[in-house]
């Protein structure tokens, strides 16, 4: 498989580009998680990555229980820590 035309990451290195994917709004539903996993394969398919950043723990709750937690990169929460510690 080879990365779409232009993705090359920020330092200009060729490598898989991320589309980074505003989760906050999205509902803990079949519906949502359907979508993105459409999303994450169609991501794969054309070489780049998704990374989903604001999901409520409900919204990642439900992806992880479908398997699909290791397919995604996830930016911490705002209360989390960089070490995934939540106080």
């Amino acid at each position: 498989m080879t990365p779409a035309p232009g993705s090359e990451n920020t330092a200009g290195h060729s490598g898989p580009a991320t589309v980074t994917v505003d989760a906050a709004g999205l509902p803990a539903t079949t519906a949502t998680l359907g979508a993105l996993a459409r999303l994450r394969l169609a991501a794969r398919r054309t070489g780049y990555r998704v990374r989903l950043c604001g999901a409520s723990p409900g919204l990642r709750m439900l992806v992880q229980l479908a398997g699909l937690g290791g397919e995604f990169e996830w930016e911490p929460e705002e209360r989390e820590e960089p070490g995934g510690v939540v106080e």
